[in-house]
């Protein structure tokens, strides 16, 4: 489901739910704001109890038969689960893959350094992908970039592990790490 306005399209989310004047059924289970089942009713009865009370009428369940609605505070409802949702995001880590870039004829000192701030990716939770990049006639020794990417992951072994083996893929060969579980 979607709509064109000025060239951008909008979708119409499947969360949000039908209140009060929006309900277009004929009967309805309604539960009150207590969660009292009033059974069976009419729309229009569900309705006036609703206004009786100052709140909002509110379809809960729209595939059930007959459809569930409930009698309770929308705006409330709507900010308590803004405030769930938000809380869930805060408390949710992404894992980042953090590249490292090396090539066949790399220096100690630079491996090194290489090895160093792979680790300290690891410490912070992210992931590693170590590839070597092969340029002209370095394809003929794609053995030589292995042996670099073994070095490496033993380098880096006390805190992390290979999570996909070193693969070749075009003119570069990839590996992943990953940080070890705390025990």
């Amino acid at each position: 489901m979607g709509c064109i306005l000025f060239g951008r399209c909008f979708t119409i989310s499947q969360k949000e739910l039908q209140i009060n004047e929006e309900i277009r059924d004929r009967e309805v289970r309604c539960i009150d704001a207590d969660g009292n089942q009033l059974g069976i009713i009419s729309v229009k009865e569900a309705m006036r109890l609703a206004t009786e009370k100052n709140l909002d009428l509110v379809k809960i369940a729209p595939q059930a038969t007959p459809p569930v609605c409930r009698i309770m505070d929308y705006g409330k409802y709507r900010f308590e689960q803004a405030k769930r949702e938000k809380e869930a995001r805060k408390n949710q880590k992404t894992v980042d893959v953090k590249e490292i870039r090396m090539s066949l004829n790399i220096d100690t000192h630079d491996f090194e350094t290489k090895v160093n701030h792979a680790k300290k990716f690891l410490q912070g939770g992210d992931k590693v992908k170590v590839s070597v990049r092969f340029r002209g006639r370095e394809m003929a020794h794609t053995n030589l970039g292995t042996d670099l990417l073994e070095r490496f992951k033993e380098a880096v072994s006390e805190i992390g592990m290979v999570e996909k083996p070193a693969k070749l893929e075009g003119r570069s060969m990839a590996m992943f790490i990953s940080a070890k579980p705390v025990k």
